[in-house]
């Protein structure tokens, strides 16, 4: 059986000097994201990893090296990467809140600092191992709130080694997509790609008022150029979604048209699904 420091100590890696972390926020939304950043968006995913509470902070701030992993399901974890700690700097609470990394977590519901300074460290991206980002599983051994461990103390078998990467699934069918506002702000490439070619009639929901807003894309960039909009403000310039918050916003999709059909069949197309799901004012959210 092969498991982790077999590995760290293949590529010179010292498990004593090693810490491990198998990141599964308790935030829902962070949670189902964090594979995203991993993949696409390693800024945030690094900003999300640099500062802890106080007894992790204390043992990162021994370590050399840091293992990055991801809840990947019950008793298993996802690789991310090997990471130097090359030091920590004290920040405080109110800097690291203003930062624009931090806000973007924020959006994801990351929780805020409950201290008034805290470390946050540099954490430095390693190549050992990198061909194996999203691929490689380990086992976690025991209770799943231990999230982070000392390498050389634990025994972390390798469970599997993927021919791609796990981080992202694939893009689902446009008939079974259902995404949160704070998703579009973050969403992977391969679902940005497949958003571009798609054109047709959207639908907002707002989990508040129990409303719905129809609306068609069929302009630059298709389906992901109109969500992008709203992935800014929440509202992409609508009057009656301004009075929504942006939290409660789920976007799907209700048909899809061809690229080549004329921009008065797509308007037109989206008027009936007005009146089908009375969506306009007062019943709904649409003001036309």
């Amino acid at each position: 059986m092969i498991d982790l420091n077999d590995l760290l100590g293949k590529a010179g890696i010292d498990p004593e000097a090693t810490l491990v972390m198998r990141h599964r926020p308790a935030e829902k939304t962070l949670r189902e994201v964090l594979p995203w950043l991993a993949a696409d968006r390693h800024d945030l995913y690094n900003a999300y990893q640099s500062q802890h509470g106080p007894r992790v902070e204390a043992a990162l701030q021994r370590a050399t090296y840091l293992v990055s992993l991801i809840g990947h399901e019950a008793g298993a974890a996802l690789f991310v990467g090997i990471y130097r700690v090359a030091g920590a700097q004290v920040v405080s609470r109110e800097a690291l809140e203003a930062t624009p990394h931090m806000q973007e977590l924020f959006a994801l519901g990351c929780a805020v600092p409950g201290r008034e300074s805290l470390a946050r460290f540099d954490l430095q991206l390693e190549p050992v191992l990198a061909a194996w980002k999203g691929r490689l599983v380990l086992t976690w051994p025991g209770i799943e709130r231990s999230w982070w461990r000392w390498a050389d103390r634990n025994v972390i078998p390798v469970r599997a080694i993927h021919e791609e990467s796990m981080l992202v699934r694939k893009v689902p069918d446009w008939q079974q997509l259902v995404l949160r506002w704070e998703e579009l702000a973050v969403l992977p490439t391969s679902w940005k790609a497949a958003l571009c070619q798609w054109r047709g009639i959207y639908y907002i929901f707002d989990r508040q008022s129990g409303k719905g807003y129809v609306g068609s894309a069929y302009g630059a960039d298709n389906i992901l150029g109109r969500w992008q909009g709203y992935a800014k403000d929440g509202h992409g310039g609508n009057k009656l979604l301004r009075g929504c918050r942006k939290e409660n916003l789920e976007f799907s999709i209700l048909q899809r048209v061809g690229p080549d059909m004329p921009v008065a069949e797509v308007i037109e197309i989206e008027g009936h699904w007005k009146q089908r799901l009375h969506t306009r004012a007062p019943y709904g959210l649409n003001d036309n």
